[in-house]
């Protein structure tokens, strides 16, 4: 296995820090391998922000579901979907103004574009994590920055074409581990698909959750585990208040995007 994939292999999601900070230099490399990131038209349609003052930490442990590890971590990037700044340049250019003036009908940016955005600004998070992994420094994705639209938007200052996709906590991990674990995964015949995509059958999850099930519910059956881990995510993931929160928050990000 080479090196790349070996860094790739052995991510794990660090919530514990030590304390040292990141150089500049650490900084700038990851800031510097996200920016190469593969990006739709080279459009680079993202913004990313340093979460530098620590209030806005302290704030953001609180409305990203309570996690205080995000407070405690020595550097915090934001990725934004961003169509703002192309907006404002092809103002700039008088190109909406020129196409008007011919006859040619103008838009602003729809569903189609956030969800390009979102894609360019994931990848050049993705890409950010294993430039930090291949340096020693952990990670942490932050999903839960979905949530709590109008703290959100207010906290960073954000226009009406961008939208927080993720937000990455960095540092050192403060857990010294002799023997790393890979966590679990389900196997490729659940996930990879060829050329058209499989739905997984009813009988099929029992051995799907075996490893997982056996290692929760040892006393159970592999049905009967798979059963119960899965009304257990139903509970604490689906219908959870975060996961409902979460979906209002978006749908207001959206209805902003598009002007509603």
């Amino acid at each position: 296995m080479n090196p790349t994939l070996e860094v790739i292999h052995h991510r794990r999601s660090v919530r514990k820090y030590d304390p040292t900070p990141l150089t500049r230099e650490e900084k700038d490399a990851i800031l510097t391998a996200a920016m190469r990131a593969p990006t739709a038209g080279n459009m680079m349609l993202y913004s990313i922000i340093e979460v530098e003052d620590q209030s806005l930490k302290d704030k953001l442990a609180v409305s990203c579901d309570n996690q205080p590890f995000i407070a405690s971590a020595p550097y915090v990037l934001l990725f934004a979907a961003d169509y703002q700044r192309w907006m404002d340049l092809f103002e700039f250019s008088g190109a909406p103004q020129k196409n008007r003036e011919a006859g040619v009908k103008t838009r602003m940016p729809e569903e189609g574009d956030l969800v390009l955005a979102c894609c360019d600004a994931l990848i050049a998070a993705q890409t950010a994590v294993i430039a930090a992994e291949s340096m020693g420094i952990g990670t942490c994705y932050i999903g839960d920055i979905l949530e709590n639209c109008e703290i959100h938007r207010e906290l960073f200052d954000l226009p009406r074409f961008t939208f927080p996709v993720t937000l990455l906590c960095f540092g050192r991990s403060a857990s010294v581990r002799e023997e790393v674990r890979l966590t679990r995964r389900y196997d490729p015949s659940y996930v990879v698909f060829q050329n058209k995509y499989r739905r997984v059958g009813c009988r099929e999850f029992p051995e799907m959750l075996r490893s997982i099930s056996v290692q929760t519910f040892p006393e159970l059956s592999a049905e009967e585990g798979a059963k119960l881990f899965a009304e257990k995510m139903y509970t604490r993931k689906f219908i959870s208040d975060f996961s409902v929160e979460m979906t209002r928050s978006v749908r207001k990000w959206i209805d902003l995007w598009l002007g509603k």
